[in-house]
């Protein structure tokens, strides 16, 4: 079965379009799906984000005066 999808920008056409559909010969249904809106995207929900500030918390961070103080931590010679 194939599938057929059509955007109509306007609205106020939807159910005339849907009514003309079903009226084509060897149409077996019409369904109407509206856009789904996006969700705007909140990090401090995601899981990552609580741990991060759990670290934060409980003093699990560690902070270096360069990258070069860094690498010299790390024992990495640059």
């Amino acid at each position: 079965m194939a599938t057929l999808v059509l955007q109509i920008p306007d609205e106020s056409l939807v159910q005339k379009v849907k009514q003309a559909c079903k009226m084509i010969v060897g149409v077996a249904s019409v369904k109407v799906q509206k856009t789904a809106t996006k969700k705007e995207y909140d990090i401090t929900k995601t899981a990552g984000y609580r741990e991060a500030m759990d670290d934060v918390k409980n003093g699990r961070v560690t902070t270096y005066d360069s990258v070069e103080d860094l690498f010299q931590k790390l024992g990495i010679n640059v």
